[in-house]
């Protein structure tokens, strides 16, 4: 009777008589290839001396493991001992990688050039990146990793030098390459036999970066493949998945993640081009979006800072840019003529919100940047309009923050393109309310930044300290504004009927601060008109001719006006009182915001790079194991991590409440205002029915 060890045996057998068979057939078929076409054979001969000097002999680390594998997939029989099953039990086991092989493998690599070494690492490579993945066929794994020190070999190793061993393969160029370079080498022989590499590669570091929660790996990952970026070019369905996950990094990661989220996507644009610059232009402007919905004055930063990465990359590819802009610009108009239409609540609370506001200082930012282009400068007018119009929508006192936002806007855009914005009455009719004009009946109050809010509520109008910001503000944008036309011809007419009104303020208030703040800006505004009547009076052109528009270019130029003077003390002064309020505040979501750490990503700085790779992966952390800590959390701790959330969270929202067009008298509380907000929408409809009775309750919304 044949018994399980027999049938081994034979199957073994027939597999060695099909190796050598095999063998003798490559070979044959390698003669005859030399006398057919010798000049073939002689380019085998000096780029794949392996394929020449095949042997039967020689036995691949793989094939090892298959043999096992397969020794291992044999059913005992029925008869069979329980040792005899242990053993066979034993053979299935996987390889165990060690560093030892590791090391050998990129050894052979670099000295020899070896195919069978890349090969070995990457699938090594590919098993490190899905370790601990659930609903895995685990036998057709060639290897394990049982350690935290072998992943961090292989990550190492792979990642720092695969980027180079993929380009000598393909004979390209150790860095750069663009989008034809790619169209070009996918019709070579070198491509055939070679892309498999490169996919798998892209492929398993993309699932091991959807794996990782540690910034500092993420950030050395991309770090790392953004030197392979341009192989994105050949896998479209890659392409889209890269792009999804880095800008899901550029807009939630924390230290130095965002930089380099955004160096990996800046790369593909400039490399792929059109296969992706859409798709990018509309992915990091959703996640800027979706990140600016509420700002305080340390979140401000962040934003800041994520603007600015959408205008550098306006900058790659500007007529593409363009399109988009106006697209957006445009939708931002929509809801504008919605609410000037309209006129209910909730159109005009689209409009006053924090990410209506932050995309209007993103496009402000992108037309000044690139205003010296044609294809931005024609976008300056439409936008002045929309930031007019919203800076007119609710003229009342609460929504003065907003208003002073949309007039620094107005400057920016006014100066970047030369064009004059006529600002000065959004201003002086803010020194006429009433709220600016009687003396404070809700104490001093706390300081107000008026930079971080939109609307201040009813007892801050109130405050002494919110009638001060004010007014300081309000001196500021306008000696702004005036001093970009302090070297008009005209600036005596333009500055007429300001100094009336202002002289009218002086008159008005009776408070002591305010009319020396005033006089002094008043002096200042005289002293320039001074300044531009002693030189216009000497020339001899009519105020149409072109002569008018170099003007005073020279003092311009050095900023020598008393105008602009006095205004790089109220910058100083505006810059000091910032750096007080980012002292004073409460620092929520610290590291989401702190991302300015000097960084270098110059190619030139291999070794320090490999260094940090090596630091950062020697950690204990593999795929598939970073829940367990989550898992086995005490429900007390969750408890008290859940209340610290929510308190962090009601301190950093600051949240744009209900647009009420009513008088002052009747509204409501911003904390009443806050609670109708977050209350369901019962609650809200019988609002004004309860609210002489008792108090709102406070509800939580799921």
């Amino acid at each position: 009777m044949e018994t399980a060890n027999d049938t081994g045996y034979v199957k073994r057998s027939r597999k060695k008589d099909m190796a050598e068979s095999g063998a003798r057939e490559h070979k044959e078929q390698l003669e005859k290839l030399k006398q057919k076409d010798p000049e073939f054979y002689e380019f085998l001969k000096e780029h794949d001396q392996e394929l020449l000097q095949f042997s039967d002999e020689d036995e691949d680390i793989d094939e090892d493991v298959g043999s096992d594998m397969e020794d291992g997939d044999l059913q005992p029989d029925e008869e069979a001992s329980d040792q005899e099953i242990q053993e066979k039990e034993n053979k299935m086991s996987k390889k165990v990688i060690t560093t030892s092989m590791v090391e050998s493998w990129c050894k052979s690599i670099h000295e020899k050039g070896s195919i069978n070494a890349v090969h070995s690492l990457m699938k090594a490579f590919r098993t490190a990146c899905h370790y601990g993945d659930d609903g895995g066929n685990e036998s057709t794994t060639k290897f394990s990793v049982m350690s935290s020190a072998v992943f961090n070999k292989i990550m190492v190793s792979v990642l720092n030098e695969m980027d180079g061993i993929l380009r000598k393969l393909l004979k390209l160029p150790a860095s750069g390459g663009n989008h034809d370079t790619i169209k070009n080498l996918m019709t070579t022989t070198q491509w055939k036999s070679h892309s498999h590499l490169v996919k798998s590669y892209l492929g398993n570091a993309l699932h091991v970066l959807n794996q990782m929660t540690d910034t500092d790996m993420i950030s050395f990952t991309l770090r790392r493949i953004k030197y392979s970026s341009l192989f994105l070019a050949a896998f479209p369905s890659l392409l889209r998945k890269y792009i999804k996950v880095v800008l899901h990094f550029w807009g939630t990661g924390g230290g130095a993640l965002p930089v380099f989220s955004f160096l990996f996507i800046r790369d593909l644009c400039v490399r792929i081009g059109s296969l992706c610059i859409d798709e990018c232009f509309r992915g990091i402007y959703k996640a800027y979006v979706l990140n600016c919905h509420f700002v305080n004055a340390v979140k401000l930063q962040h934003i800041q800072f994520l603007g600015n990465c959408i205008i550098e990359l306006v900058g790659v590819n500007l007529q593409n840019a363009y399109q988009h802009a106006f697209i957006f610009i445009r939708q931002l108009a929509m809801i504008l003529r919605d609410a000037l239409n309209t006129k209910t609540k909730e159109s005009f609370r689209k409009v006053c919100e924090w990410k209506y506001m932050n995309c209007l200082e993103l496009w402000t930012g992108a037309v000044c940047a690139y205003s010296s282009k044609s294809d931005f400068k024609q976008l300056a007018y439409p936008l002045t309009q929309i930031i007019s119009g919203v800076a007119r929508l609710v003229p009342t006192a609460k929504y003065f923050p907003l208003r002073l936002r949309c007039v620094r806007m107005l400057n920016r855009i006014a100066a970047s393109t030369d064009s004059f914005v006529p600002v000065s009455m959004l201003l002086l009719d803010m020194l006429e309310m009433k709220e600016l004009n009687k003396p404070p009946t809700g104490g001093v109050g706390k300081a107000v930044d008026l930079r971080s809010i939109l609307k201040v509520s009813k007892p801050t109008l109130k405050t002494r300290a919110f009638q001060e910001a004010c007014i300081f503000y309000v001196v500021e944008e306008l000696a702004e504004h005036l001093a970009q036309w302090s070297y008009s011809v005209a600036f005596m007419e333009l500055s007429f009927i300001p100094l009336v009104r202002l002289r009218s303020f002086c008159k008005s208030t009776k408070v002591d601060r305010f009319r020396k703040e005033m006089r002094q800006l008043i002096r200042q505004i005289e002293a320039s008109c001074d300044y531009v009547n002693e030189r216009r009076m000497s020339v001899s052109f009519l105020p149409s001719d072109l002569a008018a528009s170099s003007f005073l270019e020279d003092e311009k130029k050095s900023a020598s006006s008393p105008l602009s003077k006095y205004v790089v003390t109220l910058r100083q002064r505006a810059e000091q009182k910032n750096t007080s309020f980012m002292e004073s505040s409460v620092l929520v979501g610290e590291e989401a915001s702190v991302f300015g750490k000097e960084i270098s990503d110059s190619d030139e700085e291999d070794a320090k790079k490999n260094e940090e790779g090596a630091a950062v992966f020697s950690s204990s952390w593999l795929p598939g194991t970073g829940n367990d800590a989550k898992i086995n959390e005490p429900k007390e701790t969750k408890g008290k991590k859940r209340k610290q959330q929510r308190k962090e969270r009601a301190i950093e929202d600051d949240v744009v409440e209900d647009l009420v067009l009513s008088s002052d008298e009747d509204e409501p509380s911003a904390e009443e205002d806050d609670i109708v907000d977050n209350a369901p929408p019962k609650l809200k409809q019988n609002k004004n029915k309860h609210k002489h009775k008792h108090k709102p309750k406070r509800f939580k919304t799921k």
